[in-house]
């Protein structure tokens, strides 16, 4: 069965750190590319770190949306078929259901909803004092 598990969400207060953590089963997560979205209370889903399949050669590239990057870091760590978000110095408006996915896409850009196969099923982040 494929499925995506995250963990990692909860409450804390502005300028603290979180790590969410996901990690897949069914499916070999090295073979896709990765990323991290979130929805706003009111908001729609965006992309907020993604990083493409890249070849043998080269890892794959990464996109950070413009106001997380610096603060965030998307990582994957293939022996444990297990991907991160390291979130530093959070934000009130980092407060949202944080969702992990999975795309088969070879696009160099890939944070986009459309083109990921598998999804998680969500944690709560809530930044506040």
């Amino acid at each position: 069965q494929v499925q995506l598990v995250e963990s990692g969400g909860g409450l804390v207060q502005p300028g603290e750190s979180l790590t969410l953590s996901c990690t897949a089963s069914g499916f070999k997560l090295d073979s896709y590319a990765i990323g991290w979205f979130r929805q706003a209370p009111g908001k729609e889903r965006q992309g907020v770190a993604c990083i493409s399949q890249g070849d043998h050669n080269t890892g794959g590239d990464t996109f950070y949306f413009h106001s997380v990057k610096g603060r965030f870091t998307i990582s994957r760590d293939n022996a444990k078929n297990t991907m991160y978000l390291q979130m530093n110095d959070v934000k009130p408006e980092d407060t949202a259901v944080y969702y992990c996915a999975a795309s088969s896409s070879r696009a160099k850009y890939v944070c986009d909803e459309p083109r990921y196969d598998y999804w998680g099923q969500g944690t709560v982040v809530t930044v506040s004092q």
